[in-house]
């Protein structure tokens, strides 16, 4: 019969075990939960999107992100009595804001029709304005290569496509969003949501541009060799980007939600996978352990980030999520976020279908070097400026809420 130091160990254990699972599930939960809603939202959008012409899939996300900034700004109204009086009243005002403009940008198709003729006028500029091509064609990085086929086969040039593959999984109303959200609950410890909003933005930009210029300058040297045959065939009528056909409305929004399902399954499988991985490896090491690991080595922890964001495949609509329930740098969750949609291996399998091998790792070469280099500097500027920034926020910035 084993004895009482025997009992207490075997108690002890059968607790440590118990806790392990119990912050194993709470956590997977958590992510899942949180990302869902999002997950959702960007998959009906990526639906109405794909039935409207491009001037009005323009006119709605323009309109949408809007309405999506104006219910953010509503929500951090504050220091008056009649607090909810102004939330509400901000955010009906954001409603209207959003459909106002969506009236107005739908009847300036003219307008419209001249910016996309003068995109490739000039190649540097229509680099730069694909790299936010993400605001009026939202999608993740899974379905925005059936995208960009059409964009090259209609004869956008490669080094502009490759801008929008890049960032538009990133600079798109969704993605920002669900970044904002992710991270509202993490501040001081991180940037803040807003800072980390921006700078993943501003980081997708810069490597999705610099990308752009490296691919043009390729292009230049080996032409159409760099094209599978798949995408080299641009027919000259192609109406199918351009024109939205007659259908009934029933059929319309049947396609709408096959398009929306579709997405939504596609993105819930990889962050299913993404949770279970993130709540495995808080089970396995501790909070302390990578807390001393970031601090002591820095560029290293940046780098091992970067390895997780290539392996885990995670969508770009969810991986905020995961991203804030690390306790690591916020460089490094930074660096996660910006390779993450730009680089990991269900997008090599895809990249093949458009892209030879020479262009491929042109891309990915140009993009990690980018990310690093990006992180490791944003990491040593932040150690600079965050205990000023820290030390001016207001008490119990650290608890807020939703």
């Amino acid at each position: 019969m084993p004895d009482d130091e025997t009992i207490r160990t075997i108690t002890h254990g059968h607790r440590i075990v118990e806790t392990a699972v119990r912050d194993f599930i709470l956590l997977f939960v958590s992510i899942v939960y949180q990302a869902m809603p999002f997950v959702i939202l960007g998959a009906i959008i990526a639906g109405v999107v794909e039935e409207l012409t491009p001037h009005r899939a323009f006119a709605f996300v323009v309109s949408l992100g809007v309405g999506g900034l104006g219910l953010i700004l509503s929500g951090k109204l504050g220091g008056s009595a009649d607090r909810e009086m102004l939330v509400w009243g901000a955010r009906a005002l954001s409603v209207v804001a959003g459909g106002g403009l969506f009236y107005v940008l739908v009847h300036t198709k003219p307008f419209f029709d001249a910016f996309l003729s003068h995109l490739g006028e000039n190649r540097t500029l229509g680099i730069a304005m694909s790299c936010l091509l993400g605001l009026v064609i939202p999608m993740c990085e899974c379905g925005i290569i059936p995208v960009t086929r059409r964009l090259l086969r209609k004869g956008l040039p490669v080094s502009c496509c490759v801008a929008y593959i890049l960032s538009g999984p990133i600079i798109n109303v969704v993605v920002l969003l669900s970044t904002y959200v992710a991270f509202y609950r993490y501040a001081p410890v991180d940037m803040g949501e807003g800072w980390m909003m921006a700078l993943r933005a501003g980081l997708g930009f810069l490597v999705a541009f610099g990308t752009g210029l490296i691919v043009e300058r390729s292009y230049r040297k080996y032409g159409d060799e760099l094209l599978t045959p798949l995408v080299r065939q641009r027919p000259a009528a192609d109406q199918s980007f351009d024109q939205a056909e007659s259908r009934p409305l029933g059929q319309r929004l049947g396609k709408i939600s096959e398009t929306a399902l579709h997405d939504f399954v596609d993105i819930t499988v990889f962050l299913i996978m993404g949770a279970l991985f993130t709540a495995f490896l808080g089970m396995l090491v501790s909070k302390s352990t990578v807390t001393e690991l970031s601090e002591g080595f820095p560029v290293m922890t940046i780098a091992v980030m970067m390895l997780l964001a290539v392996v885990l495949c995670l969508c770009s609509e969810a991986d905020a999520f995961v991203a804030a329930s690390y306790n690591t740098l916020p460089a490094a969750k930074l660096s996660f976020l910006v390779l993450g949609p730009m680089l990991d291996i269900k997008l090599f399998l895809m990249y093949r279908t458009m892209f030879r091998a020479r262009l491929i790792w042109t891309i990915f070469s140009a993009v990690a070097a980018q990310v690093f280099v990006y992180s490791v500097i944003t990491h040593y500027v932040w150690t600079a400026v965050a205990p000023h920034y820290l030390a001016d926020r207001p008490p119990g910035a650290e608890t807020k809420g939703p």
